[in-house]
């Protein structure tokens, strides 16, 4: 649904977070749990209450100008720090020279928040506030802060300005440094349940039939979800993967980013273990794992695709890569006990 700014309504399980989190004082959130459960839509709804002209319990009023000029990426009391790359993934605009110099090809987007971002946003939390409700940092995702952004940004947590409020957003907290944690106010993010996810994604236009699929697939995680509805895979073929990737079907994912393979054949992996310790599956169905592959495989299977995410954005060639993955998925699925 869309309110009068044109933003989209958040929804039900962030706008209940949302509620909970602005009844608490505290002038830094951190937001965290696994990938898909909306880190970075709770993360926004409580920059919008902090910064409504018209807040009310249930968070901003959704139709102020403060609300319409976060939604066009355009409030002078925002300030968001993101890699570049997920800066140009949700829409807002990087600083001129920033873009200059990627437009110049004179480098990439940044896949990590970068040390000179970091110092503009200290010197924004400096500055009086434009519009008179505050000012507000947003962090996401927040692992994606080096040593030294990180350190950059604790001076300003430990003695924040009056009117400043941060909240970060991360799906791997545990890699925060110690330091920012400490002095962040935690929420761990809610799980909503099944039927309000399958009813959330036939909202957004994912098909009815194709949404308890898709949410299998993402392990109940919604957002998530979206995301694979949006990516333009097949939800149809995902039954199909474990079983081609025991053939050592590399056509099956050579459409596949080497991140959408690792994380694909990790959920094999983990529904296989799952099975052998005798529970049951939670990216597929058991119908779809008609292999039985022996512990020890699967266990140096799951080490080497951990290896294989951390050096994913290598430039590696990616065609050697999947050829790489996939024989790899071969060999351990068709392990004999």
């Amino acid at each position: 649904m869309l309110n009068a700014t044109g933003s989209t309504s958040p929804s039900p399980w962030i706008a209940e977070q949302t509620r909970q989190l602005l009844a608490q004082r505290g002038h830094a959130w951190l937001l965290h749990g696994p990938s898909g459960l909306g880190q970075y839509s709770l993360a926004m709804e409580l920059a919008r209450a902090w910064l409504c002209e018209q807040p009310g319990s249930q968070g901003a009023c959704g139709t102020c100008g403060s609300c319409h000029a976060i939604y066009v990426r355009t409030h002078a009391d925002l300030c968001v720090l993101m890699p570049e790359t997920t800066m140009l993934e949700l829409g807002w605009p990087l600083g001129e020279k920033a873009q200059a110099d990627i437009d110049d090809k004179k480098r990439k987007p940044s896949k990590e928040i970068r040390v000179d971002a970091m110092r503009d946003a200290v010197e924004f939390s400096q500055r009086t506030s434009a519009r008179g409700r505050g000012k507000v940092i947003l962090v996401f995702p927040a692992e994606q802060m080096n040593a030294i952004t990180a350190n950059a940004l604790l001076k300003t947590l430990e003695e924040p300005p009056g009117d400043v409020k941060f909240v970060l957003a991360s799906e791997s907290a545990h890699q925060l440094l110690p330091t920012i944690r400490s002095r962040c106010l935690g929420h761990t993010m809610r799980w909503p349940d099944v039927p309000s996810s399958l009813d959330w994604l036939q909202s957004q236009g994912v098909d009815a039939a194709q949404a308890s699929l898709l949410l299998q697939a993402t392990g109940g995680r919604p957002n998530d979800a979206l995301a694979f509805a949006r990516s333009g895979q097949n939800p149809e073929s995902w039954a199909s993967l474990p079983k081609a990737m025991a053939r050592g079907d590399v056509g099956f994912v050579k459409d596949w980013t080497a991140a959408q393979t690792i994380d694909a054949l990790q959920k094999i992996c983990h529904d296989l273990m799952a099975r052998q310790a005798g529970a049951a599956p939670r990216f597929f169905h058991a119908s779809d794992l008609g292999m039985s592959a022996s512990v020890a495989a699967l266990s140096d299977w799951s080490k080497a695709l951990s290896r294989a995410r951390q050096t994913m954005e290598h430039p590696f060639n990616a065609g050697l890569m999947q050829e790489a993955l996939v024989a790899q998925a071969q060999s351990a699925l068709n392990s004999r006990h």
